[in-house]
């Protein structure tokens, strides 16, 4: 199953998340693993609301995927299935309140987690008011905590945190005005059953062992190393 699509569509988008289970948006540190790499430039940034950007909130709903920047600091689809073993690899199957309990959490990043999970789902915005973060937004500027990126990348690179869709506001003609506003929740809240049911099953170096595999058959030309790099 070698790595092969060509995106036209918003279809297309969701057959290759589907398929082949991990999307990043950008380049990545292996040649041809992202979504820039195979999609039509006239659909990657379009003046147009209909561009591979405006698409990451449908694609999001519709496959149920989890979004978010988990390898290299780049945002990426990876479908629910991927997820698990994603997850329960990079949470060494701890769930945030034992990882927490044994001190392997900072402080910080459990205010944060636990503002998500109250609230989820809950725009980046609102994070960042309610939990006392600086915040400089368009009309408004705000002192408070810093770190909030640094905290927020943290966790959802751990997969306690996912976006979960794009919210645009509107003008007064209904139209889309700006960038989507990321909406964050847990993939508990998101994905229900289908993640905590099945999250932790597998031990967390089987796990690791299945996404190198995968990784391996999507790049047969890419070293172990490379592979290796990609997923720590």
């Amino acid at each position: 199953m070698a790595y092969d699509f060509y995106v036209r569509s918003k279809q297309d988008l969701i057959d290759a998340v589907e398929e082949y289970g991990i999307v990043p948006y950008f380049s990545t540190s292996i040649p041809g693993f992202s979504l820039e790499e195979h999609c039509s430039p006239a659909v990657l940034f379009s003046d147009f609301e209909d561009d591979s950007w405006a698409w990451k909130g449908p694609v999001i709903q519709a496959t149920g995927c989890a979004y978010g920047k988990f390898f290299e600091k780049k945002s990426t689809y990876v479908s629910r299935e991927v997820f698990l073993d994603l997850a329960n690899y990079r949470r060494d199957g701890y769930d945030f309140d034992a990882r927490y309990d044994d001190g392997l959490a900072k402080f910080q990043d459990k205010q944060l987690y636990d503002l998500i999970d109250a609230h989820a789902p809950v725009l980046s915005k609102e994070l960042r008011v309610t939990g006392g973060y600086a915040y400089n937004g368009r009309w408004q500027k705000t002192e408070g905590k810093k770190g909030f990126d640094t905290t927020i990348t943290r966790l959802q690179e751990q997969c306690y945190v996912i976006i979960s869709d794009f919210v645009y506001t509107l003008d007064s003609h209904g139209n889309r005005r700006g960038w989507g506003v990321a909406q964050y929740s847990t993939p508990e809240k998101f994905m229900g059953s289908t993640f905590t049911d099945a999250v932790y099953q597998r031990s967390p170096e089987e796990s690791y062992a299945r996404l190198l595999e995968r990784l391996a058959a999507l790049f047969p030309r890419a070293t172990e190393k490379q592979l290796k790099k990609f997923l720590k």
